[in-house]
């Protein structure tokens, strides 16, 4: 569109420039005669005037050759048309009315097709012209009042300016047609990347806008990953219909995904009932706020779940649908996978594949992280220590923790609490206290803090 409207615009201004110097190479072969006639007859005047001719028909010929290479540039032939007509207002010995009139209608042309930049050009050749010939023809001051003089110079003006103001007109009813064109090509193409937009992420959508070029590559990047399905989702689907299966799934989903844009995740895919988002690319706020916000998008997934059972339960489910996720955060090799046509903007690595075995190995209604992720979000997260597991893949056993809670939401119900600082750490989780070592709890931390009040007396 852009291409055919630049030589639309370069066509237009070479038919102007065309107009200009056939109109005012014939005025200025009129005005010549008309300034001379019937009182000298000199052989330069006719000379004169044949070279007006052969300049007027070549300009035309050339012109015509120009227009079929639109790229083409001859400035040099604007400088000549300046020279011309200041050497046809010296040759008429600057007769006030039609010299007025040629020389603004190469001021006008100038500016019409140049701008202001073109002015300087031209009337520098419009001087040399004047100059040129006022060496070679020593021209006398000549203030006619005779209409025959400036009949010539007039109609041209007049003609050159109606027909430009047709071409104008022109030009202005196709550019609001291009513009309509334009409009209606915007709606479509916002539909269409609406409709895009469905498949894509939005942070992957905007990096995508952005106009980087999408290739074949990938980087290693430290990642924080997510992995979650419904546990007993396989049964339920042999039991269901079809269409109810399909709008429950998702409901589900529609759900899970509000959650996950809202705390700024990537989703990468789903598979059936399973979700796999990750956070930290193609954007990122920090290694420790991108886990912090896994972690945290997690706990809201489960809560929701919970008002989700009670809607699937009054649409008559009554076998309670569990979440269980996985979280992990290490490094990753991210990017586009695929071919040079197919590309899959995904993640891969050994990272990953354990974010999914935790998936695996929760219980249902359980977030399971590693302790990289758990070592990023204890202090604004509560989670158990569930000790160390077999992963299926891994030789040596990995340890896990279970998410509790945000601890600014458990206030005095909180029943885990870990505290590190130098010379002094406590871990203390409640409910796997069992009773007989209570009182041996107590006494120590009443030695402690006796022995610390003691310390500060001295």
């Amino acid at each position: 569109m852009a291409t055919e409207t630049q030589e639309q615009f370069d066509k237009q201004s070479y038919r102007h420039q065309h107009l200009f110097r056939l109109l005012t190479g014939f005025a200025a072969i009129a005005a010549v005669i008309s300034h001379y006639w019937p009182e000298k007859h000199e052989p330069v005047i006719i000379l004169f005037a044949s070279l007006l001719l052969v300049y007027t028909l070549a300009a035309h010929l050339l012109i015509n050759t120009i227009n079929k290479h639109p790229v083409q540039q001859l400035s040099w032939v604007s400088y000549l048309d300046g020279f011309v007509v200041g050497a046809v207002v010296a040759f008429i010995e600057f007769d006030t009315l039609p010299s007025l009139l040629f020389v603004l209608l190469l001021e006008f042309n100038a500016v019409v097709n140049g701008g202001l930049r073109r002015l300087l050009p031209d009337n520098i050749s419009l001087a040399l012209g004047v100059i040129t010939l006022c060496l070679i023809k020593e021209p006398e001051w000549a203030i006619s009042g005779d209409l025959r003089t400036s009949a010539a110079a007039l109609t041209a003006l007049a003609l050159y300016f109606c027909v430009y103001g047709f071409y104008t007109y022109q030009q202005n009813r196709k550019l609001k047609q291009q513009l309509t064109e334009l409009k209606q090509q915007q709606v479509q193409l916002k539909l269409r990347n609406y409709r895009l937009s469905k498949y894509l992420s939005p942070t992957l959508g905007k990096a995508i806008q952005s106009g980087k070029d999408v290739k074949l590559e990938t980087q290693r990047k430290k990642l924080t990953i997510f992995f979650s399905d419904i546990k007993g989702f396989s049964e339920l689907a042999e039991e269901m219909e079809a269409d109810a299966l399909t709008a429950l799934l998702n409901n589900y989903l529609t759900e899970m995904s509000e959650i996950a844009l809202k705390h700024g995740a990537t989703i990468d895919k789903f598979i059936g009932d399973a979700v796999m988002v990750f956070f930290g690319d193609p954007t990122s706020r920090g290694i420790k706020a991108d886990c912090v916000a896994a972690v945290s998008m997690a706990i809201a997934m489960k809560k929701r779940m919970r008002e989700l059972q009670l809607r699937w339960l009054n649409q008559g489910i009554q076998k309670p649908l569990e979440i269980r996720m996985g979280i992990n955060t290490g490094f990753c090799t991210v990017g586009n996978f695929g071919t040079e046509n197919r590309l899959d903007y995904t993640l891969l690595g050994t990272e990953v594949n354990l974010a999914s075995r935790l998936e695996s190995a929760a219980d249902p209604g359980e977030i399971l992280v590693t302790h990289e992720t758990y070592s990023l979000v204890k202090d604004q997260i509560m989670c158990r220590d569930k000790g160390e597991i077999s992963v299926k893949g891994y030789q040596q056993p990995v340890r896990v923790y279970s998410v509790v809670d945000m601890r600014k939401n458990l206030g005095n119900e909180q029943s885990y609490f870990e505290h590190t600082t130098e010379g002094f750490s406590i871990y203390l989780d409640a409910d796997k206290i069992r009773n007989y070592d209570k009182d041996k709890i107590m006494a120590s931390l009443s030695s402690v803090s006796g022995r610390l009040k003691k310390k500060d007396t001295f």
